[in-house]
């Protein structure tokens, strides 16, 4: 008998759930599967960088996973039934239903086009794999001169905005934010932001709230056109759909509602990490959407799922910020300190060592999915039955 532990998603929180209670549980003990669509790793946080004409290291799953017992499925998630407790899918074969024991929810997020007009026929995202090759394709093939506007000024857009400015240095890119250049940051991050697109000669439209695109430009919300050969668009993320079309207590933004073990507080045999999760962490404020919060959350929900399982502590790991890694471009970089709820302080670093930093943390990342236990000597738990069958018997509150 084994208790089956079916994950969804293999970007950075369900890869390393998966890694995580590969090595915490044993294997005659679990049937892990995840649930993938693509057979290799996708460093998201290096989108930018693809989309600028850089060639990723490959990272197949075959590898990572090699010798842990964690099954891989290629095939697409169609639907989830938590009263019947199976998950739908898709795959070369046809279309089959997996059933699970434990459920890992982490299918994520992809962008996010608030609605915008001609947003979704003439703009181009970075959010996804597919996304950025595509821009990279377009990019290739822009001549001289010609604009490119990227719209959001967040991380996203700070560091795809950058990138394309450094690998393309002979088209004019444009930034249109919102609100002002890098406002969350403080003075000096601010002002070393500044310095970086003023050497990069990017445009900046600060208080441009962009309401419309089409194939040649962009509307802002005063009436401005702004020319864009291309515009690209990185205005946030918004989550994968299929858990909103569940009987799972879900937010407004089709976010799963855990509790502090990343648990489903209306599905107890479910659990949500990553974007796919509406985590509230320190100030009673939401985790917001990145790979900083992604990965505590797949070692809180791992680790609890582990510890019911075998009957051990529950984690109770607070799950804070530090900093905010930005890339602008290969050369320059931003690393802003922050406090445990994502508040700027004034501690910055700056130039080539905090290029430095953000690529150590981006290996780091891809590190943390390969090796999901940090290095630190783990023992895989036999299971206790009695455990794993009360815990499957729970049924949602009515």
């Amino acid at each position: 008998m084994q208790h089956r532990i079916v994950v969804l998603g293999a970007g950075y929180t369900g890869a390393i759930a998966a890694g995580r209670l590969a090595r915490r549980l044993r294997r005659e003990d679990v049937a892990i599967t995840l649930v993938n669509a693509e057979p290799d790793f996708v460093e998201r946080v290096r989108m930018h960088q693809l989309a600028a004409g850089q060639d990723l290291k490959p990272r197949p799953f075959s590898e990572m996973f090699a010798g842990t017992g964690v099954e891989l499925r290629l095939a697409k998630v169609t639907g989830v039934h938590v009263d019947r407790k199976t998950v739908a899918v898709i795959d070369a074969n046809g279309a089959e239903e997996l059933a699970y024991d434990t459920l890992v929810y982490a299918l994520g997020s992809g962008w996010n086009a608030q609605g915008v007009p001609g947003t979704a026929e003439h703009a181009y995202e970075i959010a996804s794999r597919p996304g950025a090759l595509r821009l990279r394709e377009r990019l290739a093939r822009l001549d001289a001169g010609q604009t490119v506007v990227v719209v959001g000024g967040g991380l996203t857009g700070l560091e795809a905005a950058t990138e394309i400015a450094e690998a393309c240095p002979d088209l004019d890119v444009a930034l249109a934010a919102r609100g002002g250049l890098g406002d969350w940051l403080s003075l000096k991050g601010r002002e070393h932001l500044r310095k970086v697109f003023g050497k990069l000669g990017i445009t900046v439209h600060e208080h441009a709230a962009v309401v419309g695109v089409e194939a040649d430009r962009v509307a802002t919300a005063d009436g401005k056109a702004i020319p864009a050969a291309v515009t690209v668009w990185t205005t946030g993320f918004a989550v994968h759909p299929i858990a909103e079309a569940t009987a799972l207590e879900v937010t407004g933004t089709g976010q799963i509602v855990v509790d502090g073990t990343m648990r489903s507080v209306s599905y107890p045999d479910v659990y949500a990490v990553g974007d796919a999760a509406m985590v509230i962490g320190p100030g009673d404020k939401p985790l917001r959407m990145s790979c900083a919060s992604g990965g505590p959350t797949a070692w809180q929900a791992a680790d609890a799922i582990a510890a019911r399982l075998t009957g051990g502590k529950l984690p109770n790991t607070p799950i804070r910020y530090f900093n905010q890694c930005i890339s602008l471009g290969r050369k320059e970089g931003l690393i802003q300190y922050v406090t445990a709820d994502d508040r700027a302080v004034r501690a910055v670093l700056t130039g080539r060592l905090a290029a430095v930093y953000k690529e150590l943390v981006c290996k780091g990342a891809a590190w943390g999915v390969a090796n999901p236990t940090l290095g630190l000597p783990t023992r895989r738990r036999r299971v206790t039955w009695e455990r794993a069958a009360a815990g499957s018997a729970v049924k949602a509150p009515a």
